[in-house]
């Protein structure tokens, strides 16, 4: 049983959709599973259906618009390089509604809805591929994946939502009596999932360079300060899905194929451009033709 495994990394999302473009036209892997968090679960439903066309796309075409209701921030650019700083009129819309957070991310909901139609929903369930997204249940302070075979089209629209929420600068969802946010805050690689759903080979897309080559400038606003501290926690879950995805699958005898991110591709994944996110599928696609090429006919940075 093969798996194909995306991490979280918001707008770095079009990178693991070339890497899996390639996977799936060329390198004709054919996958029972797909697990996803973040913006993983965004990608999973239409790798499972082979609309990379579709999603390519949406990936190719989304903006800051396209996902904020009320972004919480304001891009600058100088010297060519783009910094953030609070939009501190939004940010108080936002608590004078009554919202837990900065942003809101209603736009990215009703995206969600438009790319994924009711046919196509009916069409997962009835398929032989399981599409399984990761949420965070902070009431219950637990992970949870939901399989598109366990809910409704409603419910599993909500769900990838929900698992693509970057709490606090996007939506805080209650449903089912609690609170949900991004799946990235429990696992943000969810290898353990993949093996434990039965996987014996896992391909694992990891939006993030496998050795650290970044050196933070020092924070120049309180928004950069908590988007350092949260980065640098989410360095340490992904180091630690991984680690624990490597145990299980030696415990399992399965085969795990990892594509990590060659480059640091941007030091602020909720920032969504267009242009770069379309040369980072395209950069995605050749990266893993490349590391394919290198490795055949052994599998890439084959773990046993």
């Amino acid at each position: 049983m093969r798996a194909l495994v995306i991490s979280g990394g918001g707008s770095k999302g079009a990178f693991a959709g070339g890497v899996a473009q390639f996977l799936i036209e060329e390198a004709k892997h054919e996958y029972d599973l797909f697990v996803g968090t973040s913006t993983g679960s965004l990608l999973i439903s239409h790798l499972a259906l082979n609309k990379l066309d579709k999603i390519k796309e949406i990936y190719s075409s989304v903006n800051q618009e396209s996902i904020f209701s009320n972004c919480p921030f304001i891009i600058k650019k100088k010297y060519g390089v783009e910094t953030i700083a609070i939009n501190h009129w939004n940010v108080v819309k936002n608590f004078i509604r009554g919202k837990k957070t900065f942003g809101e991310s209603e736009n990215l909901r009703e995206l969600i809805r438009q790319s994924i139609t009711p046919e196509e929903f009916v069409d997962l369930k009835e398929g032989s591929k399981d599409v399984v997204v990761t949420v965070s249940n902070l009431s219950l302070n637990q992970v949870e994946y939901k399989s598109v075979n366990d809910c409704t089209y409603d419910e599993f629209c909500d769900w990838i939502w929900i698992s693509s929420n970057y709490t606090p600068f996007m939506s805080l969802v209650r449903k089912n009596g609690c609170e949900y946010a991004d799946g990235g805050l429990g696992s943000l690689v969810p290898i353990e999932e993949a093996l434990r759903r039965g996987a014996t080979e896992v391909d694992v897309v990891v939006l993030h360079t496998e050795v650290n080559y970044l050196n933070r400038m020092p924070v120049r606003n309180p928004f950069e300060l908590i988007t350092t501290i949260f980065g640098f926690m989410l360095d340490r879950i992904e180091n630690q899905n991984i680690r624990i995805g490597k145990l299980v699958a030696n415990q399992k005898d399965a085969i795990i194929n990892f594509y990590y991110t060659p480059t640091v591709l941007t030091t602020n994944s909720l920032i969504f451009d267009k242009e770069r996110m379309t040369l980072w599928w395209k950069r995605g696609y050749l990266y893993a033709k490349n590391k394919n090429e290198e490795t055949s006919p052994i599998n890439p940075e084959h773990q046993e």
